[in-house]
């Protein structure tokens, strides 16, 4: 557990040579949509509590908007589970997946509460009243952020949330999504320190295509295995990030072989962390970097 307590001091090099490449080897610790177990979920607080927490990597789900704009959301609509209305209102459970974020201009998503009254699958989340930033303005705060209190300047791993099925009325298909999300990082400056995650393996194609050295992230949540789930790409990400519960020593050995880093999803107890660092993981995703760098 020492080697794991040491993650907080450790920062993964952005260069564009793939990270499992660099010496000595390190560990990135990311806050999973900022920390959602600590913060309103995918929002400026959150983002700014993880750094203040020492967390290397932020990361977040993007979203676009009706007037294609670049948000930070995890669902693709207004979650009655935690969002208010202007007026304080709760939404109902039967409508929120009509009040689509793609089928709304980003000036009226941004007046809904994502915070205020907290998340129940999250008790220990301070309520904030906040709401769903552009991802331009989380990039904006988080470099400030950093610069302000003599941090080093953060990474930001950074999920596309996309589905055949979503095309059209969820979002734009791929190539129009990852458009709008290149033109953010590269009017910012941050490409160095971004990677750009996924379920869907055409956005990562677009991506490669787009920018070959940017970095790439599979995200995976089937035991088919990694030459399965290899297969689906025409090209070897610099990641692999499956559920935490599909990690095996013999598939980190594997990755390493391919210089594939594994970096598994989402790690939020003491005994997770220990097993998954003794199988010699090079990162974890978390809800809560606090117990993860503290447990133990």
């Amino acid at each position: 557990m020492a080697k794991y307590l040491l993650a907080g001091a450790l920062w993964w090099l952005g260069t564009s040579l793939p990270a499992f490449a660099q010496s000595p080897r390190t560990f990135d610790l990311q806050a999973h949509r900022g920390g959602r177990g600590l913060r309103p979920e995918n929002t400026i607080p959150a983002m700014r509590h993880a750094l203040a927490l020492g967390v290397p990597t932020l990361e977040m789900d993007v979203a676009i908007s009706q007037d294609k704009q670049v948000l930070l959301s995890h669902d693709p609509f207004l979650n009655a589970d935690f969002v208010y209305r202007p007026d304080g209102q709760p939404i109902a459970k039967a409508e929120e997946k009509s009040l689509k974020l793609y089928g709304l201009p980003y000036a009226e998503i941004r007046r809904y509460d994502v915070g205020g009254h907290g998340n129940p699958k999250f008790p220990q989340q301070q309520a904030l009243r906040t709401y769903k930033p552009l991802l331009a303005e989380v990039i904006d705060s988080a470099e400030a952020y950093a610069q302000r209190h003599h941090r080093p300047a953060p990474y930001y791993n950074i999920e596309t949330k996309t589905s055949p099925a979503g095309d059209g009325t969820l979002h734009p298909a791929p190539a129009e999504f990852v458009q709008l999300l290149l033109a953010v990082i590269m009017a910012k400056g941050v490409q160095d320190r971004v990677i750009i995650q996924s379920f869907d393996p055409r956005t990562l194609e677009v991506v490669h295509r787009t920018r070959p050295r940017l970095r790439t992230a599979l995200l995976v949540d089937n035991p088919d295995g990694l030459e399965a789930n290899l297969r689906r790409l025409s090209f070897l990400p610099t990641i692999y990030s499956p559920q935490y519960k599909l990690v095996s020593l013999e598939m980190v050995q594997a990755c390493h072989q391919r210089h594939l880093l594994v970096i598994p999803w989402t790690v939020n107890t003491v005994a997770e962390a220990e097993r998954l660092t003794q199988q010699q993981v090079d990162g974890l995703i978390t809800d809560y970097p606090n117990l993860v760098r503290g447990g133990g």
